[in-house]
């Protein structure tokens, strides 16, 4: 079924100028060196996402805004400014050092989106570690798969979840330390290889020298466990700011005066490219709201902070539609003035029912862990179709192959969904698994995995997963 699309002048009517003004003129003028000049690098052209995230805004006006509104599952309220995140975690950086940990080891967080977390993984990265947020709902097997893949040596958690640490423990030989985050003060017995995060914090000092370190060294392992195998350790450089930056500016259309929410956990991509770097990069106030999903509870969330932009994800978007228009006439969201998806393809009927029932559509994107940074959007500028991926960022370059992978398909085909290499966001290795990330690779494409088709418009449309075209002895990846 057709669905007519939702005229770029409704939103032409917000309040707000969108940061992408010209689709058509950004996609034949953007260049990547540009984006590049927004951001600080160290004088030998590293960079940290640490420092450009925090400690590059305590240059400007910046420093004293306030970046997290913490909202606690029984409804606490914690705020934090740039200056305090950091300060918080330049000490937790220097706790780290205390301790032995170097740059490229590999540091892990088990928790629930509490602002620990958030600190000791800004903390982790001004050290030069690489970062590796969990899920809090992994179990033992997912924990060990994900720690003992990558040899991590630093574990951050809560006594609420240590239990499940110890039930695997003796499978990590290289976990040297696990660092216990008891914001209750509840009483607890450190163990073996425990020690407090409170007591670290206590006898660190948050005067703190960033790890100048390279634009290609890694920062970032996120595991994706895919459709075969063991979970693969996907990472991330440095440079990958550079995407989450942009992409926060001209798809998330992030102004200073917004307060935005990112519903996604830091356990997944979402949560940390756009739960931490993209809002962050970008110096804008976020919300982090630790508890689960509700409704009720969400739109309480969005009414109480006056949340202007809002990122979550189908699944959300289509349990919100389940509990109807009652729990939305109860709250104000008038603040609401973007909002976006991504995890999966966005059914038409979630965004119409967004643009009746909140007044404003959703905008889909597409992307993935391998990519770092979305790669095809819905703008503000441009007429949405329902059910369309959206159109290539300015900075990316997608095709649709056949099913060799070596010749691009006329618009109206369907066939494989690939980008050009290069981009900086794009993930530069499978942890231990050089072979199979070379895979995903043909002709200076990256292969997706994805089916999709491209109109004559230049939107582009998702089919499936091409797992059973491209695998190949369960390495994945390859066409032929």
């Amino acid at each position: 079924m057709d669905y007519p699309p939702i005229k770029k002048d409704k939103v032409d009517e917000m309040a707000v100028k969108s940061n992408l003004l010209d689709y058509e003129r950004a996609r034949e003028s953007f260049r990547w060196e540009d984006i590049r000049k927004e951001l600080d690098w160290f004088d030998d052209g590293g960079i940290n996402i640490g420092y450009e995230v925090v400690d590059r805004h305590l240059k400007t006006p910046l420093k004293d805004k306030i970046a997290l509104y913490w909202e606690g599952k029984n409804e606490e309220t914690e705020e934090y400014s740039f200056l305090d995140l950091s300060r918080l975690s330049s000490r937790f950086a220097n706790g780290l050092k205390n301790i032995g940990v170097k740059k490229g080891d590999r540091i892990f967080t088990y928790m629930d989106r509490i602002p620990e977390q958030y600190i000791s993984l800004l903390g982790a990265l001004k050290i030069g570690g690489v970062i590796g947020p969990l899920f809090s709902a992994f179990g033992p097997d997912a924990l060990r798969d994900r720690l003992g893949d990558c040899e991590a040596r630093v574990l951050i958690t809560s006594p609420r979840y240590v239990k499940t640490v110890n039930e695997i423990i003796h499978h990590l030989p290289a976990l040297e330390t696990i660092i216990i985050v008891n914001r209750g003060n509840a009483p607890y017995d450190l163990k073996d290889k425990e020690i407090s995060y409170e007591t670290l914090m206590d006898e660190a000092s948050d005067d703190f020298e960033i790890e100048r370190t390279g634009k290609e060294d890694y920062a970032i392992i996120h595991y994706t466990s895919g459709t075969t195998g063991k979970p693969k350790g996907v990472v991330h450089v440095h440079e990958a700011i550079l995407g989450h930056y942009a992409t926060g500016k001209y798809v998330l259309d992030l102004h200073p005066e917004d307060i935005y929410w990112c519903t996604a956990d830091p356990g997944w991509v979402t949560g940390t490219s756009y739960g931490i770097f993209g809002p962050w990069s970008n110096g804008i106030s976020q919300v982090v709201y630790e508890g689960g999903f509700g409704a009720s509870a969400w739109y309480r969330v969005i009414e109480k902070y006056k949340v202007t932009v809002w990122y979550t994800a189908p699944t959300a978007i289509r349990m919100l539609m389940k509990a109807g228009e009652k729990p939305v006439k109860k709250h104000d969201l008038t603040s609401l003035r973007y909002m976006c998806s991504v995890g999966e393809p966005l059914n038409p009927e979630a965004v119409l029912w967004g643009n009746e029932v909140f007044g404003i559509p959703f905008h889909d994107n597409w992307w993935q862990t391998e990519t770092g940074c979305i790669q095809i959007a819905n703008y503000p500028v441009q007429d949405i179709l329902p059910g369309s991926m959206g159109r290539p960022f300015p900075g990316v370059t997608p095709s649709i192959l056949d099913d060799a992978c070596e010749k691009e398909l006329p618009p109206g085909e369907e066939g494989h969904l690939v980008l050009k290499a290069g981009w900086p966001s794009m993930f530069r290795t499978y942890w231990n698994k050089q072979e199979l990330y070379e895979s995903r690779f043909k002709g200076g494409w990256y292969i997706t995995g994805d089916r999709a088709r491209r109109d004559e418009n230049g939107y582009f449309w998702f089919v499936g997963r091409a797992d059973d075209v491209i695998n190949t002895g369960g390495q994945g990846g390859r066409c032929h």
